[in-house]
Parts: structure tokens; C-alpha cells; sequence
């Protein structure tokens, strides 16, 4: 009785499914039909325009839903990615990151030369297409990055996972492709995307269909099917360059390795990072601070020093007595002003 029951079932539904398939049909070949107009057959020119039979083309794209959706989902996914675009200089320069020598000069060979020199790369001279910047956490890649987005005259794409991500089947994809013709409409440009390793990870078994999709549009735009790469340049940035796809990681064809900062970039660092605020330091003490922080990232040193800037503030927090003192006026160094400062309950005008 089950499998009768689940035979009649099958039956209906399948009727049910037959009866719409032809009424679709019919309503297709009344539209199509309407007004006398025929489709042109796709051949010849192939310029899949429709024929009314006066001799008169008519562009079948104007009246075309898919084509007006088309459209407004590029201009959708050009408002997401113009966010990325850096139109304001970051307004760091080369002096500003401390030592990388090595690294700053073949990122100018790499980025800075090719734009403002093209005439020396030609013929089987041609700039790098994708650069790669790799070490430990918190050496200044996307410092370095920032450098390059100040220093070179081209449009700067500042790129994160999330701008490329999204949870609609196929938009990752459309996305990057609207990344590179964004990025190809305004050459020169340079994509820089940090953390590359989260978009583009090792394959393995487990991987989702959509992630293997990302990687691979990703590789064939990197490639330039399809497309002149001539003027893109490809930015990436990661710690753990192992566990990029080999695929991907052979695309960077230039690889800069960004180590931890040395005795004398430290002692820069420092200097940098102290910058004009009012202290007692010396150079002996600078140098002595880099002596005490090997194996220290620009990142633990900057927090380092932002620690001890804080310490006055915590004093001011802190203290239940406070004395006048003449210092120069903020808005007019040339006059002293009074102001106030922490002591001990014991001190004189407290």
C-alpha cells in the first residue's frame, strides 16, 4: 500500500511539474512571437540583436531585465570596493620606517621605478606583476604598505578579506573581478591585500567549493586571462607564508622577506616613536634601550614606549597634591605660563 501510495505521489507530481513546464513554454513563445518580431538567429555577425522585418535593428539590451541587473549589481559591488580605494595619502614616507633598507629599495625597484621611469622597462624588462612581503608579526608590512600608497602617483586599493568574502553564492568571484577592472580602469594601480593567507590558504579535503572558487578567480586575474595586467601590481602581506597555496604563493613572483628590526633600527624605532614629547632621554639611553629589546617586533617597541608615555598620566591620576610651576604657554612658547604639577604632601605650595 506504501509503495502504491508513493507511486500516485509521484505521479501527480510529475503531471504537476509537465502541465507547468508547457504553460511556461507557451507564454516563452507568445513573448517571443509578439508583434510579429523574430529572434535573429545567433550566427553571421552573432549580434543577437531582434529583426521586425523593416530593416531596422533594434538592441535587444535596452528592454533587457538580466542586462539592467547585470548593471546594478556592478554598481552595487563598485560602492562596496570604492571603500578600499586609499584617496588620501596615509602620508607615511620611507624616513619613516625604521631600518628595511633591504626591503624599501626593492619595493622602489619594484613599484616606485616602473611608474615614474617606464621607458626603462621595456622589451623583456618588465615590472613585477605580484609582490609579496612576508615574516614575523608586527616587522611593518602594512607599514611598509602604507609607504608605498604615499610614495608611488597611483590609485591604492587597500584590500581585507572581508571586502571579498561574502555569503551569496558566486559574489566573491564577481567581486574580485570588479576589483581588477576597477583596478585596470584606473592604471597605474596597486591591489595591496594584507593577511592574504586567510583568502588563500594550503587546499586540503575538508575546503568548501566556495573558497576553492575565490582561489581559483583569484589565480586566473593574478595570470592576466583575459585581461592586461600591464600597470596592476599585486600587493600581498603575511606571516605565515607556508601556509599559502603554492599556486597562489607562485604568482608573487617577487618575495621580500621583512625580518625583526636590527640594533640600530631599534634605537630608530625608539627615536621615532618618542618623537618630540618632552624627556630626559639621551642618545646613550636609546642605545641602551635597543641593546635591552632584542627580538622585539616595531610593534612590541611602539606599544613599549606608548606604556611609558603613559606614566606621567598615571601619576596626575594618582596624586591628592599638586604645586604651581612656570612653564612656556602652549599656544605661545615665548611667554611662561603657571600650571600645575603632582608632589608630595611634604613639598613647599602643595
Amino acid at each position: 500500500e506504501k509503495n502504491e501510495r508513493t507511486k500516485d505521489s509521484l505521479r501527480k507530481k510529475f503531471t504537476e511539474y509537465l502541465e507547468r513546464a508547457e504553460k511556461i513554454k507557451a507564454y516563452l513563445d507568445k513573448k517571443n512571437n509578439k508583434g510579429g518580431k523574430k529572434v535573429a538567429a545567433i550566427g553571421g555577425s552573432g549580434s543577437g540583436r531582434h529583426d521586425d522585418g523593416s530593416g531596422d535593428d533594434v538592441d535587444s539590451s535596452e528592454d533587457n531585465p538580466d542586462k539592467k541587473k547585470e548593471d546594478a549589481e556592478s554598481k552595487k559591488m563598485r560602492a562596496a570596493l570604492s571603500s578600499a580605494i586609499i584617496s588620501e595619502k596615509p602620508n607615511v614616507k620611507w624616513d619613516d620606517v625604521a631600518g628595511l633598507e633591504g626591503a624599501k629599495e626593492a619595493l622602489q625597484e619594484a613599484v616606485i621605478m616602473p611608474i615614474k621611469f617606464p621607458t626603462l622597462f621595456t622589451g623583456k624588462r618588465t615590472p613585477w606583476k605580484g609582490i609579496l612581503l612576508y615574516g614575523p608579526p608586527g616587522t611593518g608590512k602594512s607599514y611598509l604598505a602604507k609607504a608605498v600608497a604615499t610614495e608611488a602617483a597611483s590609485t591604492f586599493f587597500s584590500i581585507s578579506t572581508s571586502d571579498l568574502v561574502s555569503k551569496w553564492m558566486g559574489e566573491s568571484e564577481r567581486l574580485i573581478r570588479q576589483l581588477f577592472t576597477m583596478a585596470a580602469e584606473a592604471k597605474p594601480s596597486i591591489i595591496f591585500i594584507d593577511e592574504i593567507d586567510s583568502l588563500c590558504g594550503t587546499r586540503g579535503e575538508g575546503e568548501s567549493e566556495a573558497s576553492r572558487r575565490i582561489k581559483t578567480e583569484l589565480l586566473v586575474r593574478m595570470q592576466g586571462v583575459g585581461q592586461d595586467m600591464a600597470g596592476i601590481l599585486v600587493l600581498g602581506a603575511t606571516n605565515i607564508p607556508w601556509q599559502l597555496d603554492s599556486a597562489i604563493r607562485r604568482r608573487f613572483e617577487r618575495r621580500i622577506y621583512i625580518p625583526l628590526p636590527d640594533l640600530a633600527a631599534r634605537q630608530r624605532m625608539f627615536e621615532l616613536h618618542v618623537g618630540s614629547t618632552p624627556c630626559q632621554l639621551t642618545r646613550a639611553d636609546y642605545a641602551l634601550l635597543a641593546e635591552k629589546t632584542e627580538g622585539f617586533s616595531g610593534s612590541d617597541i611602539s606599544v613599549l614606549v606608548r606604556d611609558a608615555l603613559m606614566g606621567p598620566v598615571r601619576k596626575v591620576q594618582t596624586a591628592t597634591h599638586f604645586k604651581p610651576v612656570q612653564a612656556p604657554s602652549r599656544e605661545n612658547p615665548a611667554e611662561m605660563q603657571q600650571y600645575l604639577t603632582p608632589c608630595s604632601p611634604a613639598e613647599p605650595g602643595a
